[in-house]
C-alpha cells in the first residue's frame, strides 16, 4: 500500500494481487490453441490429420489386435476350415440401352462350421458385374458375396520366435548367446549410467576381453562347451554381432584414418587417402562380395579363412572410411587457437590429440557418428546375399515354408518393430550426449 500527499487531500493507493491468466491461454487447451488451432487454415490441416490417423490406426487396430489370432500351434488356428457355398440367385441386369431384365445368376457365401475362432469375419459385399445375356449383349448385374476378413496370425511370430532371436543356433545350447548378450548389455549399462564408480576400471579390465570371452561362448570348443559353427548362427543374434564388432572396431580405426589423412608424412596421408576414397566410393554390397570372393585369392593356397570373419573385415572397413570423414570434418571445425594453445603448452602430438584436440572435435561429430552406427546396424541385412542368416533372412525364411506361405506382413512387422527399437534407443542416447556435453555453445 502507498500513499501520496496532495496537500489537504491524500490519496492511498492499495496495490491488487495479478489475475490468473485465461483459462484459455493455459493447460491442455491453450496448448491446443496455440498448437493446432491457431487460425482457421491450421485448424483444417488438424482436423484432415486427425481424420487419416484416425483411418489408419483404427484399420491397424482391427488388424493387429480386435481380428488377430494370438493362439494355437499351427497355421490352422488362423485360417479355420471355412466352406465357400455357391448359391443361385435373382438379379437384376441392365442393358445398354436401358432395358431392364431379370437373370439368374450365382453367389458365393461362406458357411462358417461350429468351433471356429471368433476372430474370423466375413462381410457382404455387392458388386456390379458385366454378364454375357442372349444376343450377345452384356448386362450389368449385381452379385453380392461375402468376403473372410483375416485378422493379423501372430501365432506364425509365436511359433518361430526361437529362430528369428538364434537362427539356427542348438537349443539345448541358447543360454549361452542369452548370457553373453545380456553380460554385454550390463557392461554397456554401467559405463554409460553417469555416477557409478570405477567406470574406467570396468571399462579396461571387462569390457577390453569381452569380444574374446564372447567368441568363445559362442563358438564352444573348450571347458566342455559343445562347438557350434558359425553358419548356425543367426537371426537377431547374428545382427548383434555384425553391428556391434562393426561399430567398435570402425571407431577407432576411422579416427586413426582421419588422423593419418591429416598427417605431414606423405606415405601415411595418401595410404589413408587411397584406403578411405575407395571404401567410399563403391556401394557395401560389392564390399561383402569382395570379401567373400576376392580376398582369398590373396591368401595362400589351402588356408581356410572363416566367411562371418570375412564379412566382419569388410563392413568394419567400410563403416570406418566414412568415420574417418566424419572426424575429419569435427577436427577441421577447430579453430587454430586451440592447436596453437597445445603447443605453446609444449604437449606433444598425441597428448595434444589426446587431451585437447579429439574431445572436443567428438562432441561435434556425435549426430553424425550416431547416424552412421544407426545405418550399419540396419545395413547388417544385407549379409544375406552373401549366405548369412540375419533377422530379416530367418523371417523371409519362415515365409517361405508352406505351411506360414502368405505371413510376410506379421513379418516384416515384428522385424521393423525390433530394427526401430534398437536404433530409436540409439537415437535418444544421442540427444542425451549432446545435452550432457553441451554441444551447442
Amino acid at each position: 500500500m502507498s500513499q501520496i500527499d496532495y496537500g489537504e487531500t491524500q490519496a492511498v493507493f492499495t496495490p491488487r494481487p495479478d489475475l490468473p491468466p485465461p483459462a484459455a491461454t493455459v493447460g491442455v487447451l491453450g496448448w491446443v490453441r496455440a498448437n493446432l488451432v491457431p487460425n482457421w487454415f491450421n485448424a483444417v490441416i488438424t482436423l484432415v490429420g486427425l481424420g487419416v490417423i484416425y483411418y489408419i490406426v483404427s484399420g491397424l487396430l482391427t488388424w493387429a489386435v480386435f481380428d488377430a489370432h494370438f493362439a494355437g500351434n499351427s497355421r490352422q488356428a488362423c485360417k479355420p476350415n471355412v466352406n465357400i457355398v455357391m448359391d443361385k440367385v435373382a438379379t437384376t441386369g441392365i442393358l445398354p440401352d436401358g432395358t431392364t431384365l431379370q437373370l439368374e445368376t450365382t453367389a458365393a457365401r461362406v458357411a462358417v462350421p461350429e468351433g471356429v475362432s471368433p476372430n474370423v469375419r466375413w462381410e457382404r459385399r455387392i458388386e456390379p458385374r458385366p454378364q454375357r445375356v442372349a444376343g450377345g449383349r452384356y448386362a450389368r448385374v449385381a452379385v453380392e458375396e461375402d468376403h473372410i476378413i483375416e485378422g493379423a496370425c501372430w501365432v506364425f511370430i509365436f511359433v518361430r520366435f526361437d529362430q528369428f532371436i538364434y537362427g539356427f543356433y542348438p537349443k539345448d545350447e541358447r543360454w549361452r548367446p542369452t548370457v553373453v548378450i545380456g553380460v554385454g548389455l550390463l557392461l554397456i549399462f554401467y559405463m554409460l549410467t553417469d555416477g557409478l564408480p570405477h567406470r574406467g576400471r570396468v571399462a579396461m579390465f571387462l569390457l577390453l576381453p569381452f569380444p574374446v570371452i564372447a567368441y568363445f561362448m559362442f563358438s564352444g570348443g573348450v571347458l566342455g562347451l559343445e562347438y557350434v559353427s558359425n553358419d548356425k548362427w543367426g537371426g537377431l543374434l547374428l545382427t548383434i554381432i555384425i553391428s556391434s564388432v562393426a561399430i567398435t572396431g570402425a571407431l577407432p580405426l576411422g579416427i586413426a584414418l582421419a588422423l593419418g589423412r591429416r598427417s605431414v608424412m606423405p606415405i601415411i596421408r595418401w595410404f589413408c587417402i587411397v584406403v578411405i576414397e575407395f571404401f567410399r566410393s563403391v556401394p557395401m554390397i560389392t564390399i561383402l562380395f569382395m570379401a567373400m570372393v576376392v580376398l582369398p585369392l590373396f591368401l595362400p593356397p589351402g588356408t581356410v579363412f572363416d566367411q562371418l570373419l570375412r564379412v566382419l573385415i569388410g563392413v568394419t572397413i567400410f563403416i570406418a572410411a566414412y568415420t574417418a570423414e566424419v572426424v575429419r570434418g569435427g577436427l577441421q571445425a577447430l579453430p587454430k587457437g586451440q592447436y596453437e594453445a597445445a603447443d605453446a603448452l609444449g604437449l606433444g602430438y598425441f597428448k595434444m590429440m589426446r587431451l585437447i584436440i579429439l574431445p572436443q572435435a567428438l562432441r561435434i561429430m556425435i549426430p553424425a557418428i550416431v547416424s552412421l552406427f544407426i545405418g550399419i546396424f540396419k545395413d547388417t541385412t544385407l549379409v544375406q546375399i552373401v549366405g548369412l542368416n540375419d533377422l530379416l533372412t530367418m523371417m523371409q525364411l519362415g515365409v517361405a515354408d508352406a505351411e506360414w506361405t502368405g505371413l510376410s506382413k506379421e513379418g516384416y512387422v515384428v522385424c521393423g518393430l525390433i530394427f526401430f527399437l534398437f536404433c530409436f534407443s540409439m537415437s535418444r542416447y544421442s540427444m542425451y550426449l549432446e545435452r550432457k556435453l553441451h554441444t551447442g555453445h
